[in-house]
Parts: C-alpha cells; structure tokens; sequence
C-alpha cells in the first residue's frame, strides 16, 4: 500500500480507444490487425505509472458495446457504425492492460460508466483513500461526484471537476445529473429527451426541485426562469413516464463486482505476458 496520500485513478477505456483512435496515425501488426489506438492507450497508462502519477489504477471497458439498457430503450447505443478497425481492437486492449498488469473491468451485461461508478464508490468508501479520480469527460459520471473526494479528470485538457465544478458546469448538484439527461436526452447514448427541453430549462428547473418526481404539476407558478414554462409544462405532464424511463437509463449501477479491497488495484509492473504484447504494438508500422 502506498503511503497517507492515496489517490485510485479509475480510467474509461472505451473512451481512450476512441480518443487515441481518430488522434494517432493508423499502424498494423504482421498479420494486418490495426492496433495503433490500443499501442497509444497502452503508452499514455504506461507513463502515468511509471512516473508515479499514478499507483492504483483500474481499467472498465465495454467489451461489448450492448447491454441490458438495450432492452430498456430501443433506440440505445448499439455498436452499429462503429469503425471495423476500431472494434477490433477492444479486446486487444483489454488483453494488452492486463498483461500489462493493470486490472480491467470488460462488461458485457452492465456499462463501462456502470464499472466506473461501482468502483468509485468502493473506493471512496475506504478511509485509506484520499481520492477517488474518474478519468472521463463523460458528462455521465458527473453524477458519480462527491465533494472533492471523488473527482473527474480529464486527462486531455489537464482539468480536475469536484462537485463545484459540477454545478458551475451545469447549474446543478452531481444527484440531478440523471434527472438532467432525462430532460435534454443523451444523444450518444441514442435517447432523446423530452421535446422543448434543453440545457437552461433543465438546469433552471432541477436546481429548483431538484428530481423529476419532485417537480409538481402547476411549477410554471412558482417563477422559475425559463423560457416557455406553460409547454415545457405540458410535455412534462404528458411525458413523465417516459422521462422517469430516460432517467433509469441516465443512472449508473453501482452493485457491478469490481474489486474487494483497493489493495488489488496497487500496480506492480507488467506481468511476463506483456513482452509478447509489447513486441506486437511495437513492431506496427505506421501507414503512410
């Protein structure tokens, strides 16, 4: 265990290889598999650790990009338009952090947000921990921060969000960012909202009321300032079922088996599997 200053980094995977996909020029092994998106998340994780930025670390992954809220919503993200040589490489990366040592969370029935979340709170939970750092700019895990002990980082832009953060953002505390989402939608996450509705409205709303059950009937009465109260009104009305069926899908599980102490996300170095690995990337031309 490292010493009073404990920081457990929490990484979406899914989100690297997508960044680091469409950032790094595309490279193949010898057998012609792409695996430059997966070499680039490899090395960005691989200096973090080695200069000691980071200690503890834990990787989710959607090692399949459906899952149960697919059969919630019909229209939820599916893996369809997906670039070929950016799928393929999910499991390479799963298979390359974990050789590399760093534990690695593939969902299949839950999210990578969900792993991300379960994690957080299990890690916050322990009085080891100092901070618990989401590494995401997923507007999704907002809702997972707490104060200033769980955080989102986004490691691109070098910023740190604490709960403040959060609510300087969106006009709102962290627990109404699922009721948030269920009002404007999440359009990567292929669910639309609720008509009229959008970012001010919500905010102006939700920071009165706070969730959507408690939002009354007659709220355009009670002078909150947005635009176009009386049919926002309305559609809320008319459309409270299917808002509160956005906002289930909007929050993330936190009962996903993750890890059982904080100890098991302490990294050690790679194991002896990532030479085999670590000549794979390595010897990937990159395309003209």
């Amino acid at each position: 265990m490292a010493g009073p200053f404990l920081i457990v980094h929490l990484i979406d995977g899914t989100y690297e290889l997508f960044r680091h996909y469409y950032a790094v020029p595309k490279a193949q092994d010898k057998h012609g598999i792409e695996v430059a998106a997966v070499r680039g998340v490899v090395g960005s994780l691989r200096g973090m650790l080695n200069s000691r930025v980071a200690t503890h670390i834990g990787v989710a992954t959607d090692h399949v990009i459906e899952s149960f809220r697919n059969d919630m919503w019909p229209g939820y993200k599916t893996g369809e338009g997906i670039e070929p040589d950016l799928l393929s490489q999910f499991h390479l990366l799963e298979e390359a952090l974990g050789a590399f040592g760093i534990v690695v969370w593939p969902m299949v029935e839950h999210e990578a947000d969900d792993a991300l979340a379960a994690a957080a709170v299990k890690a916050a939970a322990d009085p080891r921990v100092t901070q618990v750092r989401i590494c995401t700019p997923d507007k999704d895990l907002s809702q997972m921060v707490s104060g200033t002990r769980i955080v989102q980082e986004d490691r691109l832009r070098r910023s740190i969000r604490d709960e403040a953060g959060v609510i300087a953002k969106f006009g709102i505390p962290p627990a109404s960012i699922p009721d948030y989402l269920a009002l404007v939608g999440d359009s990567s996450d292929g669910y639309p909202g609720l008509q009229g509705w959008g970012a001010k409205s919500a905010a102006a709303v939700l920071a009165k009321f706070g969730r959507l059950e408690q939002i009354p009937a007659d709220w355009k009465t009670w002078g909150v300032n947005c635009a176009r109260p009386g049919a926002l009104s309305l559609t809320l009305e008319t459309n409270r079922e299917l808002a509160m069926l956005f906002r289930d899908l909007a929050t993330l599980r936190t009962d996903v088996p993750v890890f059982d102490s904080v100890d098991a996300l302490e990294w050690h170095g790679p194991t002896p599997a990532f030479a085999a690995v670590k000549a794979r990337l390595d010897s990937a031309p990159v395309s003209p």
